[in-house]
Order: C-alpha cells, then sequence, then structure tokens
C-alpha cells in the first residue's frame, strides 16, 4: 500500500474493463479516485475493495453519458464533492456493429454523445482546474481512430474526432505543464464486445485478445509520462503506421474485409 498523494483522478466508465484497470492504477499509486458509470452497484462495491486494499478515498458516481446533459450534471456533482481534480479520464464510451443502414439512429446518437460530447464537456469543464493542478488528462481514442470503419461506420469517426481532439489540445498545452494524451487500443477482453454486439467481427472473433488489466496499465504508464498518442501493441502500432502510406480507398477495403461478420 503507497502513501496517499492527496492528488485526485476522475475516471469515466470505470465499473469494468479498461477503465476501471486504470482507474485501480490510480488507487495503486496512493492517488484518491472518483469513479462513474451508469451501474452503481458495481461502483459501490469497487469502492470498498479499493478503500480496502489500497487505503485511498474512493467516491462512486452514477452517471449515464450517453444523455444529452448528464456530463454538466456530472461536473456540478464532483464540485458539490469539493474534491479537486488532478488527473481526468475519459474512458466512457461504447460501440455499435451492423451496416449503417440497418442500426437504429437513436442507437447512433446515443453513441455519439458519449464518445464525442461528454468527453468534450468534461475536458472543457475540467480543464482549468486540472491545468491549476498540472496535472493530465487521457482520452480513450482506438486503433479504430486512423482510418474509416465498414461495419462500425459512426463508431470509427468518433474515435477519428477523439485522436483529432486530443492532439489538438495537447499541442495548444505543451508548455502549462499539463500533458493530453489519446489512448488507442486495440480489440480488447473487456465489455466492449457486449455492448457493440460484436462477437461475429472478423477483428475478434477467435482472435486472443489482451487482458482490459494489461492494456490499462500500459495506458495508465502512458498517460503519467506525457505521452501525446499511445498506442499499446506491436501489431497496432505497425497497422496505424501502414494507414498512413497506404492509399484511402484501399485501407478501407482491407477494414471491410478484417471486420465482416464470420
Amino acid at each position: 500500500m503507497k502513501p496517499r498523494t492527496n492528488k485526485t483522478a476522475l475516471v469515466t466508465g470505470a465499473s469494468g474493463g479498461i477503465g476501471k484497470a486504470i482507474a485501480e492504477c490510480f488507487a495503486r499509486d496512493g492517488h484518491d479516485v472518483i469513479v462513474t458509470a451508469r451501474g452503481t452497484a458495481a461502483l459501490d462495491a469497487i469502492a470498498a475493495d479499493w478503500r480496502a486494499r489500497h487505503g485511498v478515498q474512493v467516491t462512486a458516481i452514477g452517471a449515464d453519458l450517453a444523455q444529452e446533459g448528464a456530463a454538466q450534471r456530472l461536473f456540478e456533482r464532483v464540485g458539490a464533492t469539493g474534491i479537486a481534480i488532478d488527473f481526468l479520464v475519459n474512458n466512457a464510451g461504447v460501440g455499435l456493429f451492423g451496416e449503417f443502414m440497418d442500426l437504429r439512429l437513436e442507437d447512433e446518437l446515443a453513441m455519439m454523445t458519449l464518445n464525442m460530447t461528454s468527453l468534450t464537456v468534461l475536458t472543457k469543464r475540467f480543464l482549468p482546474e486540472v491545468m491549476t493542478r498540472r496535472g493530465r488528462i487521457m482520452n480513450l481514442a482506438s486503433t479504430a481512430s486512423f482510418q474509416p470503419g465498414p461495419y462500425m461506420a459512426v463508431y470509427y469517426a468518433t474515435k477519428a474526432f477523439v485522436l483529432s481532439f486530443s492532439e489538438a489540445l495537447a499541442s495548444e498545452l505543451a508548455c502549462t505543464g499539463t500533458t493530453v494524451t489519446a489512448f488507442c487500443p486495440g480489440p480488447t477482453q473487456s465489455g466492449f464486445q457486449d455492448k457493440a454486439s460484436m462477437h461475429a467481427s472478423g477483428l475478434v472473433k477467435g482472435k486472443r485478445l489482451p487482458t482490459a488489466e494489461r492494456v490499462g496499465a500500459e495506458g495508465y504508464a502512458a498517460m503519467m509520462a506525457g505521452r501525446r498518442v499511445f498506442i499499446p501493441g506491436l501489431v497496432n502500432k505497425a497497422l496505424a503506421a501502414s494507414v498512413r502510406v497506404s492509399p484511402r480507398n484501399v485501407v478501407t477495403r482491407v477494414v471491410k474485409a478484417m471486420s465482416a461478420p464470420k
């Protein structure tokens, strides 16, 4: 158990998967944590466990960031606690698998709100405080950020937004002592595939995927090191690099073939 640092991290989407793994890295290093997600029961169990095992303060706040206005309400609820935020991790996100014409518009719009709008609102609201405390921000992008994605067209587009936004903000803040990291993991063992209904996709079916704990720990280390863009895994790095030198139509055909239902 490490000594408490008197610093606090806010991690969204922290009830499982990569978000939970990143949040626990903060707790293990002695940072207090505010964890948010839709399911409050899971958050309460996590909070009790980490208080006992890591000796830090863990505050659980339920929030459905796919809802309009939810990010602003979360900001206000955190403010009401009187807890200052040193680290912001915008991890909450969701995907949808299928052809664009077949997916429900309501679900696509909710995904856009969660993946882009809420991330932007939370970054905007917490940025002055994080800057004052010379803290760090991490936004969960994806290897999907680097190319168009047939069968997950809107999801890939939302992650392209996250990468572009994060790199631009990191440049603006370059001389302030506050860093912004775009974390770009590939497919990972987590609840993401269940929520995205993508188990039939060639991207994950029959594949041996890295654990959320391993991926989250790598992302946490990159954030604390102030990395601007971080892609875990040699294969993921190679694929992202290849996109930059390949014709866009070729890239899209390859992603379509890789992603198609098997």
